[in-house]
């Protein structure tokens, strides 16, 4: 497909689509991945002998969106986990706004992970991609 095919598809979003990828690959920033899935996260609380509930997850992303300093001058975007999407602060303001605040773009992962080819020796693929 060309790029004209592929921006009138995404209909009246084209030009958000066009800003938001502008912003997201501002020269000289990145993107932090805070995507760690329940999993995932647990095995960085298990190692610091704290519970993997959904309040210590809360807390744990409420620290990271809320560091003081400058951050956002070398972030660009965070890829959030599915849970931070609709997490309230200990406080009852969205994580995703203390983001929004700093000027960066949050955004979710959309893949579910990765999964061996069948008929390979163990070769990964990543799952969720097919629609």
């Amino acid at each position: 497909q060309n790029n004209k095919t592929t921006m009138s598809a995404a209909g009246s979003f084209a030009e958000e689509l066009k800003a938001t990828a502008k912003a997201i690959a501002h020269p000289g920033k990145g993107i932090l991945a805070a995507d760690e899935s329940t999993g995932t996260i647990g095995k960085r609380f298990s190692a610091i002998n704290l519970e993997n509930n959904e309040n210590n997850r809360r807390d744990y992303r409420h620290m990271l969106f809320t560091t003081p300093g400058q951050w956002q001058n070398f972030i660009s975007g965070v890829i959030l986990f599915e849970e931070t999407l609709m997490q309230n602060s200990a406080d009852g303001k969205p994580l995703v706004d203390l983001i929004k605040e700093r000027g960066v773009i949050p955004g979710i992962k959309v893949d579910k992970g990765v999964s061996p080819i069948p008929g390979t020796h163990g070769e990964p693929f990543t799952m969720g991609l097919d629609g």
